[in-house]
């Protein structure tokens, strides 16, 4: 059983850890701000949850996975609320939302 554990668990913390790296390649590639914080905030909220899963089966004693279930919950709260916060302080500020006719006039690298 213990053997069962061990692979669902890292399958878990590479799963994670994927939909954290794309997060970051989103945060490089995607053209504004919106479509960037939107990339950030959905791959960390589904990689940490993927990860602290992973960390839940590796988890030795009652008290360490009473702190890691705390922790999944804190950023299941925290990440998108923080995430359409400063969307909308963006919005609020007035910073525009990229269209591809407002993209026509730059070069491309």
């Amino acid at each position: 059983m213990a053997g069962v554990l061990d692979i669902l668990s890292w399958i878990f913390l590479i799963t994670g850890a994927f939909f954290v790296v794309t997060g970051g390649i989103g945060l490089l590639r995607l053209p504004d701000f919106y479509t960037r914080i939107h990339a950030a905030g959905m791959t960390d909220t589904l990689g940490s949850w993927l990860i602290l899963l992973g960390l839940i089966l590796q988890a030795g004693s009652f008290l360490v996975l009473v702190k890691l279930v705390m922790i999944l919950f804190f950023l299941l709260l925290t990440s998108p609320l923080s995430s359409h916060m400063l969307g909308k302080a963006a919005w609020l500020d007035g910073l525009p939302i990229w269209t591809p006719e407002t993209s026509e006039g730059e070069d491309e690298a």
